[in-house]
């Protein structure tokens, strides 16, 4: 299909920037440019605003009921367009079609997944100590969001701050991805078409510094969600505190994945492999420091060598391609340069290391054996197809390196053993762990991260909280 000329989505309009200003949209895996998006700039964002509190005063009153309706009226919608909306999805990011596919898909879910919570979000009565006296917890909707979501999976970030908004009542400025527009758009388009009204959703794309400068501050925001980078996060969390805005931060992760002795091997290779090199390994949760324990650790990597030169790599459009390219040319220098500072450290390639050819952002699926603690790898997020393989001997050996960066987002762990399970589970610091399987970003479970990797949940009851004001309210008869 052809891609679209990405527009802005502003008061009900889908339309190009005031100033005709684009940028241009390259697909990743050929290099070429596929399409334009629209560049936003004051004047949009100011309309944008304007639209938002016009939205608020208008959804805010619709019943719980009715916009989970609405809701579940946008999921079929989504649901219907999935093969067309994944082969945008293929095109400006590069994940293989049926990952983009699933992604849609799952989108659907979480849409659903929101829309019911909204119907459940109770407030309470709570015991008055003096006769004729109530006392009520009363939930309302926080206001305007200002939203700000990556390109590594385009629709799964922005659906999650979309839903939670629109079930809560609220109104949202979703500033999309510049890199990845037109699967977002598709989205939103699919919550327009089911009627959501003018105002309530904005849609914007541009300088993500300059729009968050904008947008954070603006007395009319009083929520800010973003996914992204640390160091971003931080930036923008600091300049949300200096105005008070709610925020929600789901930044990034480091997260080791622990093999103990007494773990099914085979499984532990099958879906760890399966998990570091989904999406290039360009996934906040992705596992990456490998931590193996001595008995386990020469047939694990040389399982895991193996798995990593099976991965088919290439175009995600080609039947049976399993990993795509990298999303931006940048990322190429990125891996070469955490990969070199390793070797020089005394580290091993045991396969991958370099590009894929000279058209594309391919790169080989890596894995290295022997990396140092002061390696750059070991302390900064890859973000790519790589993994490192330590061993390990004791438990306490093995929780103090899980802890020892400053992130906390995802862990993984495999044992056969019960008591290893629960001791891990307590002992690593992060907002998410998974044993023996993958069992994370489903709907319905907590989606966050501790220390430098955020705070605050995009997934689960958890995730309408902070789009939602507790009032207190004292009455007594007269």
């Amino acid at each position: 299909m052809a891609y679209p000329t990405v527009q802005l989505h502003i008061n009900g309009e889908w339309r190009a920037s005031r100033s005709g200003k684009t940028l241009e949209v390259i697909n990743p895996a050929t290099e070429e440019v596929i399409g334009e998006v629209a560049h936003a700039g004051r004047d949009d964002l100011d309309e944008a605003l304007e639209a938002a509190e016009r939205g608020f005063a208008v959804w805010k009153k619709v019943s719980a009921f009715e916009r989970a309706k609405l809701m579940r009226k946008a999921a079929d919608i989504l649901r219907s367009r999935a093969d067309e909306i994944a082969a945008l999805m293929t095109a400006e990011q590069g994940k293989p079609l049926p990952e983009a596919k699933m992604e849609t898909l799952a989108g659907a879910d979480i849409i659903d997944w929101f829309a019911e919570e909204a119907r459940r979000a109770y407030g309470r009565v709570i015991p008055a100590r003096a006769e004729g006296v109530y006392q009520l917890v009363v939930k309302e909707p926080i206001g305007p969001v200002a939203a700000f979501t990556p390109w590594n999976f385009p629709i799964n970030q922005v659906v999650r701050k979309l839903s939670a908004a629109v079930a809560t009542g609220c109104s949202i400025i979703v500033k999309a991805p510049e890199e990845t527009p037109a699967s977002p758009a598709a989205l939103i388009r699919c919550f327009i078409d089911a009627g959501l009204p003018a105002g309530v959703v904005g849609l914007v794309y541009g300088i993500p510094a300059e729009i968050s400068e904008y947008l954070i501050p603006h007395p009319t925001i009083k929520k800010v969600t973003f996914t992204g980078s640390t160091p971003v996060g931080k930036q923008l969390a600091a300049l949300a505190g200096q105005h008070m805005k709610r925020v929600t931060m789901e930044l990034g992760g480091h997260a080791p994945a622990i093999v103990f002795d007494d773990a099914d091997l085979d499984l532990a290779v099958k879906t760890l492999a399966g998990a570091k090199f989904r999406n290039a390994g360009q996934v906040c949760v992705s596992p990456t420091r490998f931590l193996v324990q001595e008995k386990h650790y020469e047939p694990f990597v040389e399982k895991f060598v193996a798995a990593a030169k099976a991965v088919k790599v290439g175009n995600g459009t080609e039947q049976g391609v399993q990993m795509g390219p990298l999303v931006h040319e940048r990322r190429i220098p990125w891996m070469e340069g955490l990969i070199a500072d390793a070797r020089q450290r005394g580290a091993e390639v045991r396969t991958g290391g370099e590009r894929i050819g000279n058209k594309g952002y391919f790169f080989q699926p890596t894995v290295l054996t022997g990396v140092t603690k002061e390696a750059r790898m070991m302390n900064e997020e890859p973000f790519g197809p790589l993994a490192m393989i330590a061993p390990f001997k004791e438990f306490d050996e093995v929780v103090e390196e899980a802890n020892r960066l400053p992130y906390g987002l995802a862990s993984y762990a495999f044992t056969r053993s019960a008591k290893t399970a629960n001791a891990i589970a307590a002992k690593v610091e992060s907002g998410m762990m998974t044993i023996n399987h993958l069992g994370l970003a489903l709907p319905e479970v907590p989606f966050g991260g501790i220390k430098d990797s955020g705070y605050g949940s995009e997934g689960g009851s958890e995730a309408i909280e902070a789009y939602l004001n507790t009032k207190f309210v004292s009455q007594a008869g007269l």
